[in-house]
């Protein structure tokens, strides 16, 4: 007989309605970042940005949606969870507008800051939303499988709204496409979601929450300089200005009584693996992602339209895997399945390193996604449930934060390694290199570049397998 307790553990109807609100702000995370990808020719061709203006349009939406997450994990701790849910989307909203109607470079790259920061409130909420509805393990499973699902299901079908946006409107309206998803969240959320704060949080801590940001950003703006060109004593200032940072902010966090980031979490070996191979599982998948929307368009020379349809069918994989994997947890070790599901993706990255034909590259992306569904929603349902009860806020708000600052590394690492490749067969010439970012030209040395970055991934992600067959639950 089911125990009082268990029945009490159990959501209902209100919180399963609550979690298809929730799965809208996951949808549109993957929605955006594949029709920006998709209208970066258009943008290119429009506005004119410089080739490095042209990468911040893309780079730093990722940055400071990373570099914030930290900040609005903590922030929602202490005023609420759905407040500044509700919060961002309005803001959110409210800067893809201005973003839609941008007429230079500098204000598409302030508007997206300003979508970045909005953004960052969205999935720690998400997900610290999700870990106080469903108490019970599996059930929280299954709803962390549906918030993935939502995520593939914006790369789904986000390369047919914006390729037909783009095919039939200005670039702009690619960006108004979040707004009616807002607008719902809007009048939904507080009908049908609970407010949640952590217990016992004080206030925010302003020097921490700069020490974060400053971290994060030097080090990715050096490496993407050295990419793009070349080794200078300066960027590997900036880099080492933003490790010397990083290493304040933690050594704050281990003296402040009430840290943003609880570093005791990190003692649990699950909690750190699953953080672990949830971040570099989105690097690889955001990074392949950004290569695949340009490589489409800029080695193959297929308008957006065409190269939507391309993209979407990687996405069923996602769905599928997302879904599957926890029923398969309950039947097989959640490490097994992580592992297994990875050294499937490591397959094919394999197959993209002879990309050429269009359908080794649609096997290739299918595959990966398919292998890499399983980490997303199993190493998240382990980080949460290796935190004590009164910490699931701060799992979750971890949670949420490895894989956006692993997937905005990922664009920015794995996009300046192509970029990198092409400037290597062209011999180190610039203007060549700006040029291929806004057209077909080069289109062999790109091909290259993007067979690199593939087995570069694939290496990674075989290591990464090998961690969560040693680490994860066996």
């Amino acid at each position: 007989m089911t125990s009082t307790k268990d029945e009490i553990s159990l959501a209902g109807r209100r919180e399963w309605l609550g979690l298809a609100i929730l799965a809208l702000p996951a949808l549109l995370a993957s929605l955006e970042l594949t029709v920006t990808h998709l209208a970066l020719p258009s943008i290119a061709a429009d506005l004119r940005p410089s080739g490095s203006e042209l990468l911040w349009i893309v780079d730093i939406y990722a940055f400071l949606l990373a570099g914030s997450l930290v900040t609005m994990g903590a922030l929602g701790d202490r005023i609420g969870r759905r407040r500044l849910l509700l919060g961002g989307a309005a803001l959110y909203g409210v800067a893809s507008v201005l973003a839609a109607y941008s007429v230079s470079p500098a204000m598409l790259i302030g508007t997206r800051a300003l979508m970045g920061l909005a953004g960052s409130t969205l999935m720690p909420s998400v997900v610290a939303l999700v870990a106080s509805m469903f108490k019970d393990t599996r059930q929280r499973g299954v709803a962390i499988g549906i918030v993935v699902a939502s995520v593939s299901g914006g790369t789904a079908i986000g390369p047919l709204v914006g390729g037909w946006l783009l095919d039939n409107f200005w670039w702009g309206s690619v960006f108004l496409a979040g707004v009616p998803v807002m607008a719902a969240l809007l009048v939904a959320g507080p009908r049908l979601l609970p407010e949640y704060r952590a217990p016992g949080s004080k206030r925010l801590d302003p020097v921490s929450a700069l020490l974060s940001m400053a971290a994060i950003l030097p080090v990715v703006y050096g490496l993407k300089q050295i990419a793009a060109d070349g080794f200078a004593w300066r960027w590997t200032g900036a880099i080492a200005v933003g490790l010397v940072l990083g290493a304040v902010f933690l050594r704050r966090q281990r003296r402040l009584a009430d840290p943003m980031v609880d570093l005791a979490l990190f003692a649990s070996r699950v909690f750190s693996a699953s953080a672990i191979a949830l971040a570099l599982a989105i690097f690889v998948l955001w990074g392949v992602n950004y290569a695949i929307a340009q490589f489409l368009q800029l080695a193959h020379g297929l308008d957006p339209l065409t190269a939507g349809l391309w993209t979407a069918p990687s996405a069923a994989g996602t769905i599928a895997g997302s879904l599957l994997a926890p029923r398969l947890a309950h039947r097989f070790p959640p490490g097994g399945v992580i592992a297994a599901g990875l050294v499937l993706a490591v397959a094919g990255f394999a197959v993209l390193t002879q990309v050429g034909p269009l359908g080794l590259l649609v096997t290739g992306s299918i595959v990966i996604s398919a292998g890499l569904a399983p980490t997303m929603a199993l190493a998240t349902n382990l980080m949460i449930g290796a935190a004590p009860a009164e910490r699931a806020g701060g799992a979750a708000a971890i949670s949420a934060t490895a894989p956006q600052l692993g997937g905005a590394l990922g664009i920015a690492l794995l996009g300046s390694l192509i970029t990198a490749v092409y400037r290597d067969q062209f011999g180190h010439d610039a203007e060549l290199t700006r040029e291929a970012l806004g057209s077909a030209a080069g289109a062999d040395a790109f091909t290259t570049g993007f067979q690199v970055s593939a087995g570069v991934s694939a290496v990674l992600l075989l290591v990464t397998a090998a961690g969560a067959a040693r680490f994860l639950p066996r």
